[in-house]
């Protein structure tokens, strides 16, 4: 037996990060020791996005580690994993969180947007990941289980059933009190 190759393990995704087009972290998420201090954590943050941020590629081998990545306007998303890990494993990560933060920003993937609705896109990574085990790669389920509150959506594109139940609700709230 090749002792090269590793024991497969469930622990497939090792980060998870979101950056500015200047490189500035707005989202990352570890779910293991490769970078156990935040000076380790930035510095392979840094060197990443100038690797990646002027290449066409969709993947990239760095300092040991396979990294999946997407820019969308001013924002580039990374799913990293070992060395040996599945890259279409990996692009699904990726593809459900960026599909999961466009349903949730209504398409305007953006920085300003996503630093208004950041806890959501929080939650969704906690749906999609934990610990570096895979969850969740439907970006519809993960979307309806960090959903947004009702109060939250604009009335006007809310549907007329969502306007009469809220409205229901708070008459109801007036009454008891």
């Amino acid at each position: 037996m090749d002792s090269s190759l590793a024991d497969p393990t469930l622990y497939s995704i090792k980060a998870i990060l979101v950056m500015d087009n200047d490189g500035a972290r707005l989202v990352s998420k570890y779910f293991d020791k490769s970078f156990p201090t935040i000076k380790e954590q930035k510095t392979f943050e840094r060197n990443l996005f100038n690797k990646t941020h002027r290449a066409n590629a969709e993947i990239v081998m760095f300092e040991g580690l396979t990294c999946v990545y997407r820019s969308s306007v001013d924002l580039f998303f990374y799913v990293v994993g070992s060395s040996n890990e599945n890259e279409l494993l990996l692009m699904s990560v990726l593809n459900c969180l960026f599909d999961s933060v466009s349903q949730m920003l209504r398409k305007n993937v953006e920085k300003k947007m996503l630093l208004d609705k950041l806890d959501s896109v929080f939650l969704a990574i906690d749906e999609i990941c934990d610990g570096g085990i895979l969850l969740e790669s439907d970006p519809n389920t993960v979307v309806s289980r960090a959903a947004v509150k009702q109060d939250d959506i604009p009335l006007g594109e809310q549907t007329v059933s969502q306007v009469l139940s809220i409205a229901k609700e708070q008459i109801g709230w007036s009454i008891l009190k």
